[in-house]
């Protein structure tokens, strides 16, 4: 270890306790203190390899306090970064104690482990070349779409996690997006219980008619070959941003926007609608 201090950043198993590096383990054995999200689930770690360091809470909600005493322990003292699986700063907590160590010229190193996103890719049998990584997707359906029409349309492979209860209603919202595209559901990764299902949106529906466990999407490149944007999903774009409070006018106005579509063509759409 150095002598002035330095950050870090451990990836640890993200359901497998054997997919750990021996670098990373030699690592949390040797630094004076570990920082973990969840406190509980890295001291099994630890009990599991017979390490013994100290630990300490950090995560989303540490505050600046916490944060400030962090930093000034790794002004002379090394510490490792640990999140509840994974790689820590990859849709874990992470990033402000990595940004202040940066910014107080404490040296940030890596120690490469799994990473959930990685792990689906490279079993999805999608395209792998190019790739976009979104994280969580969105909570309201109507900025879900967004996103996805906006990466799908990029003609790259995606890769997002979701929740359980939000996964029917992601795939309604691929499908709705583009009904064709090639999806792997991967859930439960490296655990006992790991599944990946691979076809359409709208067969995995099926498949996971009650979602349990921890989902990786790896949703494949665009197959369209028309960009633009029927009566149907003009309609559907309507009534969300209606449902989401937006008026009719102002429903129009973005969808216009957004696609590249006459505004007349997207007012006769929701004329029509409220006609039905």
């Amino acid at each position: 270890m150095t002598g002035n201090g330095s950050l870090y950043v451990v990836g640890t198993p993200i359901g497998n306790m054997e997919d750990i590096t021996l670098r990373a383990l030699r690592v949390l054995r040797d630094v004076p203190l570990i920082a973990a999200e969840d406190t509980r689930k890295t001291r099994r770690l630890l009990q599991r390899h017979e390490i013994k360091t100290r630990l300490t809470s950090f995560h989303d909600h540490s505050g600046k306090v916490k944060l400030q005493q962090l930093v000034e322990h790794m002004k002379t003292e090394d510490l490792a970064l640990v999140s509840e699986a994974g790689t820590p700063n990859i849709s874990d907590p992470g990033h402000d104690l990595i940004a202040a160590a940066i910014e107080k010229s404490i040296p940030v190193v890596s120690i490469p482990g799994p990473t959930a996103a990685i792990s689906a890719l490279s079993t999805s049998g999608l395209p792998t070349s190019q790739f976009s990584f979104v994280g969580f997707l969105p909570r309201k359906a109507s900025e879900r779409r967004r996103l996805l029409r906006s990466v799908l349309a990029e003609g790259r492979t995606v890769v997002a996690y979701e929740a359980p209860h939000r996964l029917i209603a992601a795939l309604v919202d691929i499908e709705a997006v583009e009904s064709d595209v090639q999806v792997a559901i991967c859930r439960e990764l490296t655990k006992l219980h790991e599944e990946v299902f691979r076809g359409t949106a709208l067969e995995a529906r099926s498949h996971f008619a009650a979602p349990r466990g921890e989902f990786t999407l790896v949703i494949g490149p665009s197959t369209s070959k028309d960009d633009a944007i029927t009566d149907e999903q003009i309609a559907s774009e309507l009534t969300r941003l209606e449902s989401d409070g937006l008026s009719g006018k102002e429903a129009v106005k973005r969808v216009a926007s957004e696609h590249g579509v006459g505004r007349n063509k997207v007012y006769r759409v929701w004329v029509e609608g409220r006609r039905s």
